[in-house]
């Protein structure tokens, strides 16, 4: 239907010209053609026509309302190793393809939803506007908020309700699908970081030769590195507990000990420090004898291990927690209890 069918008393009345039409002549060779007639849309003659639109963009915002429901129920309900058969993809991850399904479906009908509203509901005259300087006087300000105000009213926004609430529940709703992909973050980590699998009366074990430590096997100016008792190579979590149980043992001459808890908590001089430097948590293996300090790779974080492993050139914000150790009744270097501090980097749970 176009708008040489309806009679002309039945038309909305023009909001505007066209723009001014000029003739080409010898003067103007590049005269304005001005603009072509408008032509009306059916949904601006017919109520009925615009009724069916706007249940059309009340649909797609209530179908992407449902979508976004359908991604979280996914999320929450299907095994993330569960796997289906879709023709011709093949075997595929389900979780995957009904979060990427329900999430695509959610966003498409909001912008579907959005275009048919601005095709056939909202005003399609055309504007002709001379171009103007970037610094706007102020009579353009005052055109360009009645113009804003005008295509508010002619949006029709407050008038067709059902639109408009279902369009405000499909993007209230929508975001709750991106808290959702914060589970992926993991719980929360708790106290998990403030302790080790240290604990008293586990024995100091020689990370190269898998063999209990006794005094004897530290000389002075010797580095070995150590795990605790029982935690082996093949274990599931043995990474992320080595990361935090890594000692460096390393043997001094008491005299050369210069921090009285130190001396307290070391053994005939053999100390016992965490290899995890507390800047971002590389593995420190770098040890100079003479000044017994130890060195970073990373970022050159320097610690003097004769001084309670304080920081002496770096980045790292503290010094490398000290294990307290003893010996065992069998002759082996133990552990008298876990760190007093958290090993490692600083974290945003610490205080």
């Amino acid at each position: 239907m176009s708008s040489q069918d309806i009679p002309e008393e039945n038309l909305p009345a023009e909001q505007d010209a066209h723009g001014a039409v000029s003739v080409a002549d010898e003067q103007d060779p590049f005269a304005d053609p001005g603009l072509p007639p408008h032509e009306h849309r059916v949904q601006d003659i017919d109520e009925r026509a615009a009724k069916r639109s706007e249940r059309v963009v009340a649909f797609l915002f209530t179908l992407s309302m449902l979508l976004t429901v359908g991604f979280i129920a996914s999320y929450v309900a299907i095994p993330h190793d569960k796997a289906i058969f879709v023709f011709p993809i093949g075997h595929i991850n389900a979780l995957n393809f009904a979060l990427g399904l329900t999430l695509g479906g959610a966003l498409f009908t909001i912008g579907a939803g959005a275009v048919h509203w601005a095709r056939t509901l909202m005003s399609d005259v055309e504007i002709a506007d001379e171009r103007h300087a970037i610094a706007a006087p102020p009579e353009v300000k005052a055109k360009v908020l009645a113009d804003f105000k005008e295509g508010a009213k002619e949006s029709a926004l407050g008038r067709r309700k059902l639109i408009r609430n279902t369009m405000f529940g499909a993007l209230a709703l929508f975001p709750l699908s991106g808290v959702m992909l914060l589970r992926d973050l993991g719980p929360l980590p708790g106290t998990k970081l403030r302790h080790t699998i240290w604990s008293k009366g586990k024995l100091l074990v020689n990370m190269n030769t898998n063999l209990p430590l006794r005094p004897s096997d530290v000389a002075v100016g010797s580095l070995t590195f150590a795990k605790p008792e029982g935690l082996e190579e093949t274990d599931e979590e043995f990474q992320t507990e080595i990361a935090k149980a890594a000692l460096m043992i390393v043997r001094l001459q008491p005299d050369n000990i210069k921090d009285k808890r130190e001396l307290e908590w070391a053994h005939e001089g053999i100390v016992a420090f965490s290899k995890i430097c507390t800047h971002v948590g590389c593995p420190i293996s770098l040890y100079e004898q003479q000044t017994h300090h130890v060195l970073c790779p990373c970022h050159q974080s320097t610690f003097d291990l004769s001084d309670g492993a304080r920081v002496i050139f770096g980045p790292a914000g503290h010094a490398l927690p000290q294990l307290r150790i003893g010996v065992s009744d069998e002759g082996y270097l133990q552990a008298l209890g876990d760190f007093e501090e958290p090993v490692g980097p600083a974290f945003w749970e610490r205080g």
